[in-house]
């Protein structure tokens, strides 16, 4: 038994170890290949420039319009995903009839296992002409694309929100209802209350899997690599990840380094979501 045991333990350490190995090996893949070009680009003019034009004389590496239509896509998603998802998920965990909820939970595992490309596609032909024909533009924009990623995220905002939910004792809604509460009110004001550091966790998960897509936003944000304002959602942009996506085929040289470049900086955005999460898991604890 105590073989058995240290070969399990064995085994244990030399898979965290081949994770630690992964993580470490693209972290200096990235750093060692971007970092450079960062710097012959010149950070502040990487980051801050205005214009992306690899192919001008001299070339122009600026990723803030990027950034801007990152941050501009995400912030729509979570307008659109979060509040659908956490009252998804409170009817799933407090409302929903079992009959239902055995339909339900399985949709929702299915939503999450669709493709992207297969979301992109859904994007381009339903979203893109609904859009155009409600609002304008040719459809293909910042607010296509966040209402995509609103639908994407679903999953992983309902099911982290409704195992929180859950998880809260039943003592405290059954306290609130026996001291006159209505079941809306213990459930809003007891119930989602108590389960704040799960719900935020939620969030914070679905914010880094919509900064992270690619395939879906490139199919229907427009992939304009222009600085856009908050007013100009009918308009196309261009993600991070789109932008390595798009270019990365035949890229060489500098253009190649600014890419790599690109993906150091959604790395580290990715790294910020994730040590948010995980201090509001400690703080959950």
């Amino acid at each position: 038994m105590i073989a058995k045991e240290r070969v399990m333990r064995a085994i244990f350490i030399i898979s965290a170890l081949t994770a630690i190995l992964a993580v470490g090996l693209i972290c200096v893949f990235l750093f060692a290949g971007g970092l450079p070009g960062a710097g012959k680009i010149g950070i502040f003019d990487f980051l801050l420039g205005t214009e992306w034009k690899p192919g001008d004389s001299p070339p122009s590496f600026g990723i803030l319009p990027m950034i801007i239509g990152s941050l501009y896509v995400t912030a729509g998603a979570i307008l659109f995903g979060v509040p659908i998802g956490i009252f998804a998920a409170v009817f799933m965990a407090k409302v929903c009839p079992k009959p239902l909820y055995k339909v339900l939970k399985p949709a929702l595992d299915l939503l999450a296992g669709i493709p992207s490309v297969v979301y992109g596609f859904f994007g381009m032909v339903i979203i893109v002409p609904l859009v155009r024909e409600l609002f304008g533009g040719n459809g293909s924009s910042i607010l296509t694309a966040s209402i995509l990623l609103g639908i994407m995220i679903l999953p992983t905002v309902i099911g982290i929100t409704e195992s929180s939910l859950r998880a809260v004792p039943g003592e405290l809604y059954e306290g609130a209802v026996a001291l006159g509460a209505s079941r809306e009110r213990a459930v809003f004001g007891v119930i989602v209350p108590a389960a704040k550091s799960g719900i935020m966790a939620a969030v914070v998960l679905g914010v880094g899997r919509a900064i992270g897509e690619t395939m879906a936003v490139k199919m229907v944000a427009g992939n304009q690599a222009v600085l856009r304002t908050p007013g100009e959602f009918l308009k196309g942009v261009r993600t991070l990840t789109a932008n390595v996506v798009l270019e990365m085929g035949y890229a060489e040289g500098l253009h190649r380094e600014a890419l790599i470049a690109t993906g150091v900086v959604l790395f580290i955005f990715i790294l910020i979501i994730n040590l948010l999460f995980s201090a509001l898991k400690r703080r959950e604890g």
